[in-house]
């Protein structure tokens, strides 16, 4: 019989324990910030875009063990946005990167299972998901056979007056998610010792992180926010997972995107040098952080 794939959590530790540290570059283009050298080769946004990604990927491979891919940043072309998103999700997938897909979705029923079939058919390991429709919205990604990052606590200022609000019980709403998503993920646990279903939480949240981290004893935490955002080496540390051996199962996936893929200087020509050096720093900077 054929050797069934790992579960999503066992390939992302894995890929942890090869690169030395829990960090993930989130592949985010906008077709105005890219290299004028890019840009100036391609009339068309889409295949500027193409080169810039593909340059991203290369650069990065090999440094960290994941990337995340924005979605909307492909979608708002159309078809064609959608066709070179998978091919550059299979394009990393090839040079042994975790693909995490991040579409934020969530619905119902079989609208969720398509959105599901639609992630698996991209190329991507994981995607991040929408729970607050109930977690039964999840559970179709799951039998596709993707891991989940779940939005539990998320950076964006907005946020607050829905996540910190306070149930009659004591709970906030998002320690009220990440409970459920805690529950959601005890049957999905890997030979790792972590859950394929992981929680979204913001390094900008990191007064509700502790707390969290309690509920959340198996998950690995997708954290937004770290540096230029305002996240601290502090806030990362206090949501590490207690029992942990070492960076891969910390629970914890430190990604950023800006950062890393504009870290170029303006009319730079070997831009793609930048931005590898921009994720060794990330990656050297977290994986001090969680050996601390």
């Amino acid at each position: 019989m054929p050797t069934p794939p790992p579960r999503f959590a066992d390939r992302l530790h894995n890929a942890i324990e090869r690169a030395g540290s829990p960090v993930c570059v989130g592949l985010d283009p906008v077709l105005e910030s890219l290299p004028a050298v890019v840009r100036a080769r391609h009339h068309e946004p889409l295949a500027a875009i193409e080169e810039f990604g593909h340059g991203v990927i290369d650069a990065v491979a090999g440094v960290v063990p994941a990337i995340k891919i924005q979605s909307a940043c492909f979608e708002r072309y159309g078809g064609a946005g959608v066709s070179l998103l998978e091919r550059q999700a299979h394009q990393a997938a090839e040079r042994g990167l975790v693909v995490i897909l991040d579409a934020k979705r969530g619905d119902i029923g079989i609208s969720a299972a398509h959105y599901a079939a639609a992630a698996k058919r991209s190329g991507a390991h994981a995607i991040t998901v929408n729970g607050y429709l109930g977690l039964g919205t999840v559970r179709p990604y799951l039998e596709a056979g993707l891991g989940v990052f779940v939005l539990v606590r998320t950076s964006n200022p907005e946020s607050d007056s829905i996540q910190s609000q306070r149930l009659v019980d004591g709970r906030s709403v998002g320690e009220l998610m990440g409970a459920e998503v805690a529950a959601l993920g005890a049957g999905c646990v890997g030979e790792c010792g972590l859950s394929d279903v992981g929680a979204v939480v913001g390094a900008t949240k990191a007064q509700d992180a502790r707390a969290l981290r309690e509920r959340m004893a198996d998950q690995v935490f997708l954290i937004p926010g770290y540096g230029a955002q305002g996240g601290t080496a502090e806030d990362i540390r206090g949501m590490l997972r207690a029992k942990r051996a070492g960076a891969a199962d910390a629970g914890v996936l430190v990604t950023a995107s800006r950062s890393i893929i504009y870290a170029f200087e303006r009319g730079a020509t070997e831009w793609a040098g930048q931005v590898r050096g921009a994720a060794e720093t990330l990656r050297d900077e977290i994986a001090g952080i969680v050996r601390a």
